[in-house]
């Protein structure tokens, strides 16, 4: 079974080449929406959550607006926070990529926003990176809710430089010129795409 890892820096369109790669039929491990399922009411990282964040967690969940305030420009509390989160859901891809082997599929998508930044590129066939330009990442980050210059600021700090993930990838797909351009180029890249294993850079 081929693992293909889907990566890219906040605002460069990963979501959307993940729901392509969805309706070409790959299975698609979110982990952005596993995390989601772990703060949620009765998620696995509930109760550390709120044990190592008094106040994170409102109603049985975990506020995310404020658990966000809680470690925004806070390098200790980010660590106790992904020591809590990562361990989780990779437990959570390590079931998905157990049940699609038994389902006995050719190939599965692993989205991964960090991919490269947590070693997770070593576990992957074949990488794709989505890209566009730097302003337009911008323009779309900063029209979602609560975004500022500021925030984004530290989001970019957190990941890699979107130069050393195009020279890491095995596939790049720019999406600056739409969803047309960019389904053509994945589609086209995963039938050429190299089997080769991955190595990428080493965790930090």
């Amino acid at each position: 079974m081929k693992i293909i890892g889907l990566t890219g820096s906040i605002g460069t369109g990963k979501s959307t080449a993940a729901r392509m790669l969805a309706r070409f039929g790959l299975p698609v491990h979110d982990a952005d929406a596993t995390v989601h399922a772990l703060f949620a009411r009765g998620g696995k990282a509930v109760a550390a959550i709120d044990a190592a964040f008094p106040g994170a967690v409102v109603n049985g969940s975990v506020d995310r607006a404020g658990l966000g305030r809680m470690v925004f420009g806070d390098r200790a509390a980010l660590k106790r926070l992904e020591a809590i989160v990562h361990p989780l859901v990779r437990a959570a891809e390590q079931e998905f990529l157990r049940r699609q082997r038994r389902r006995r599929v050719s190939a599965v998508v692993l989205d991964i926003p960090l991919l490269f930044e947590t070693g997770g590129a070593r576990r992957c066939d074949v990488v794709v990176v989505v890209t566009c330009p730097r302003f337009l990442q911008a323009q779309r980050v900063l029209a979602r809710p609560g975004m500022s210059p500021e925030r984004l600021a530290q989001i970019r700090a957190r990941q890699m430089p979107e130069a050393e993930k195009i020279r890491c990838a095995d596939i790049v797909i720019p999406t600056g010129l739409g969803r047309g351009p960019a389904l053509r180029l994945l589609k086209r890249g995963l039938s050429l795409g190299s089997a080769r294993t991955h190595k990428g850079p080493s965790a930090p």
